[in-house]
């Protein structure tokens, strides 16, 4: 078996990198990309057949970047991943850990470890990535600085930890979104993921959410983003518990189509479970 070419955004050892591994194993061979941008655009000229993108992180929320991505290309959704975030404090060999005055990271990074950071008395500095935090560091070999990012990428660079666990909450994942240029068939335990638009009027979501409330059908996440060039109004990004294979789901489609100015399914694809 041929392995998969898989793109996701950011260096070696980043995070959405090892969701990658921990998804697919050896069948994957990983496609680094600067931004989240190249991983679409590597999806849709057939560059990789996968995109893994991170769109929410269960301390510092949502990643909109991607929600609006996902609008404007042409691509389905065809697989969830969750996967657990265990930061690390990684520095220069032979670096203790009261030389560090500074830390660099990607944003998410920052946030999910804050309030620790301020226990430590540490200055942070966003950059554009967490493996790429640890490249820095090593290439600017300032004794000061330090970088949050994988155990893994402490390794790939050879960079030495100084503490692990450093999230302010253990229970930290990413869930990432597998997309592709076709669907898939989800099978019986699946979710499905759509974006749509109202009129801009009294009662329009509540009757938009009510054609899932009165089919008995679950909304496992509920997101609004601007609708670029019209103030004030939205796109409404849903994940409901189903396929749109199913009939209920079909029904409750055909019914919000007849509320929405704009409705679009992302995709049917496989649940995962915890």
């Amino acid at each position: 078996m041929s392995a998969v070419r898989v793109a996701f955004q950011g260096e070696p050892g980043a995070y959405s990198e090892a969701a990658i591994f921990d998804r697919l194993g050896d069948e994957a061979v990983s496609l680094p990309c600067e931004s989240f941008e190249q991983v679409f655009e590597a999806v849709q000229s057939g560059q990789a057949a996968l995109g893994f993108i991170p769109i929410e992180n269960s301390l510092a929320g949502s990643i909109h970047r991607n929600y609006d991505l996902l609008l404007q290309h042409d691509l389905h959704v065809v697989g969830e991943h969750h996967l657990r975030i265990a930061h690390c404090l990684i520095a220069l060999p032979g670096v203790r850990l009261e030389e560090v005055q500074r830390v660099i990271s990607h944003p998410q990074a920052l946030a999910q470890c804050s309030q620790n950071l301020r226990r430590m008395g540490l200055k942070s500095e966003p950059v554009h990535d967490t493996a790429g935090a640890v490249q820095l560091v090593r290439q600017r070999g300032e004794r000061s600085v330090a970088a949050i990012a994988s155990r893994r990428a402490a390794e790939l660079y050879g960079m030495q930890v100084l503490v692990e666990g450093l999230e302010d909450n253990p229970l930290n994942f990413t869930r990432f979104l597998l997309i592709a240029c076709q669907p898939v068939q989800p099978g019986a335990d699946a979710k499905t993921s759509i974006v749509f638009s109202l009129k801009n009027q009294p009662g329009a979501l509540f009757k938009a959410l009510s054609v899932f409330a009165l089919r008995e059908i679950d909304l496992t996440k509920i997101e609004s983003r601007p609708l670029v060039g019209k103030p004030w109004e939205y796109f409404f990004y849903i994940d409901l518990a189903g396929s749109t294979a199913e009939e209920r789901v079909q029904n409750a489609l055909r019914n919000l189509g007849e509320y929405a100015t704009f409705l679009r399914v992302l995709g049917s694809y496989p649940r995962q479970r915890g």
